[in-house]
């Protein structure tokens, strides 16, 4: 047994709207005949399902690079912070200016509800910027996939996601 995720569609529709437009041809007779129509399609929604079906843990989905709506989310631990802010704010710069589809979680909410969104959403990587990595120069960055994090200097951030992200977005 296998399973299938039903990602396109074929149906009929008949003659209502060639004959409401009145698109007709000519058949080998030379008479007058409405269009007989169908529809097929694969819908983005059956797409997006598709894919969430088959890449997904128990924690939400985890996007491919290829098609995520985001590639990184940057996750502020204290946005109350105007340093740790600053930063966080200065790295979505730098991550846009080199083309990377960038989230910036600024909410006033505890890191674990925002840690918890950024899995149940699943973008492919987190950037962690808080208070005390500010001060030391460094973020944590996260696979969504695998969870591993790692702590990384903030001024190697940006390569390091760039020479991820680019070469994955193609497949």
């Amino acid at each position: 047994m296998w399973k299938g995720i039903e990602v396109g569609h074929i149906f009929k529709i008949g003659t209502k709207y060639s004959e409401a437009f009145e698109v007709f041809v000519q058949d080998e007779s030379g008479a007058s005949r409405p269009v007989f129509m169908g529809s097929y399609g694969i819908g983005v929604e059956r797409g997006m399902a598709a894919v969430v079906e088959s890449s997904h843990d128990d924690k939400g989905i985890i996007w491919p690079i290829s098609v995520a709506p985001y590639e990184v989310v940057i996750t502020v631990v204290r946005a109350d912070d105007a340093g740790t802010l600053a930063a966080a704010e200065d790295l979505y710069r730098e991550l846009d200016d080199v083309g990377i589809e960038v989230l910036l979680d600024d909410r006033e909410e505890r890191p674990g509800v925002k840690f918890a969104d950024a899995e149940l959403i699943g973008i492919p990587y987190r950037v962690t910027v808080g208070p005390r990595g500010v001060a030391d120069g460094k973020v944590e960055l996260t696979t969504r996939r695998t969870l591993e994090t790692e702590e990384v200097a903030m001024g190697d951030v940006v390569s390091i996601l760039a020479e991820s992200i680019v070469p994955a977005r193609h497949g």
